[in-house]
């Protein structure tokens, strides 16, 4: 359960700031990485198109070190 909560916590963090930042991200994919109760979480910002243009679908897939996915959270963002 710890794993799951610190795993959350890091995709909440990627997905709160980039909707603070008020930046679309670009389309594709991208790499983070943090750390939450002293364990490295490895992550996958995966951006993509959605059928209204006004919007992009951003999905933030967490893995533990050996990269197994612990979770994945989605939103939509505004562009």
């Amino acid at each position: 359960l710890a794993d799951t909560s610190a795993a959350q916590w890091c995709a909440d963090n990627q997905l709160t700031g980039l909707r603070l930042s008020k930046l679309t991200p670009p389309i594709g994919d991208s790499d983070f990485s943090c750390i939450e109760l002293g364990v490295t979480y490895q992550g996958r910002l995966s951006v993509r198109p959605t059928p209204n243009p006004l919007f992009v679908n951003v999905d933030a897939l967490v893995s533990d070190a050996n990269g197994q996915a612990i979770l994945n959270l989605t939103t939509v963002l505004r562009k």
